[in-house]
Order: structure tokens, then sequence, then C-alpha cells
């Protein structure tokens, strides 16, 4: 049988992961608060699931394609500009956005209010992506484009540089 047959199987005694409203993974990375609610450690890597605040006016990652996993945003309060492309969609609660691999896209808080998102990473690829941002700020170096490109490079993940 091979490894990923093994994994598709349903487990005789499958644990459980309960994440309350206080617990989960926090990572900060300037003016977004992220809960990492699921890492993939439970799911057999194939989703993981995180919640982030942005706070009026920040301003996301550059604009990206991933080429190994889907990602989606479901918007729980205010308002997120995506651009996919050179197009912008303003996402306002209760609207989900799935962008497939390869698609360019990047995310915003333009308004003067909070937004809250939760993000799914499928397989859970990208959880560690946030983590090396959160290790460059912690080592107190400044997190710049480049850096932001360097960990999304670990990551299958590289700059739609053609629509900068």
């Amino acid at each position: 049988m091979t490894e990923e047959a093994r994994t598709n199987e349903p487990q005789a005694d499958p644990a459980v992961s309960v994440v309350g409203p206080d617990d989960g993974e926090t990572i900060v990375l300037g003016t977004t608060r992220m809960r990492v609610l699921e890492d993939g450690s439970h799911t057999g890597h194939r989703l993981a699931i995180a919640e982030s605040v942005l706070a009026p006016h920040t301003q996301g990652p550059p604009q990206h394609r991933h080429a190994q996993h889907d990602e989606g945003f479901y918007i729980l309060s205010g308002t997120v500009r995506f651009t996919v492309g050179d197009e912008d969609r303003d996402a306002t609660t209760g609207t989900l956005v799935m962008v497939p691999p390869g698609t360019p896209h990047t995310f915003a808080n333009l308004t003067d209010q909070p937004a809250v998102m939760l993000s799914t990473f499928t397989p859970d690829l990208y959880v560690q992506y946030f983590r090396d941002l959160q290790d460059v700020l912690a080592g107190g170096r400044p997190l710049t484009p480049q850096a932001n490109i360097d960990a999304m490079s670990r990551y299958a993940t590289e700059p739609a540089t053609d629509l900068a």
C-alpha cells in the first residue's frame, strides 16, 4: 500500500482537535495578527486554517502565485480588497474568495476599520511561511519586500513580477 493510500484511509481511533477562542498559535506580522487554528498536524497536512485580523490601512504581501496549494479567504468582518492580476475586488463580510494554484493575488485592508478573515491552505504548506516572516522580525531584521520574496520561495510561491 502506498503512503498516500494509508493517509486517506479512516483512522481506527481518530483524534479530534478542538481550538478554543483563546487558543491557537499567534503570529504577529506588523499590523496583522494571525491565529493558527490548524497547522496541518491534525489533518495529515491536507489542510491548515488561520484567522487573521488586518488593522486599518494594512497592506498585504506583494502579488504572488502559489504553485502547490489552494488558498481560501472567508471574510468574517470588515472589507478586504483583493487584487487578482490587474482586477480589484472588495470582499465584504460573508464573502469567500478561493485562489487556485497559479493565480496571481494579494489583499489589503484599505478601510478605517479592522477586517477579520479566515484563511485555508490546502495542503498546509504555507503556514510555515508566516512563521518564517515572524522569525525575520524576531531577529531584528525589517520585513522588506525581498525578505518576503525569499520566504515565499521556500514554499513553492513566487512574486507575480509580470504584474508589478
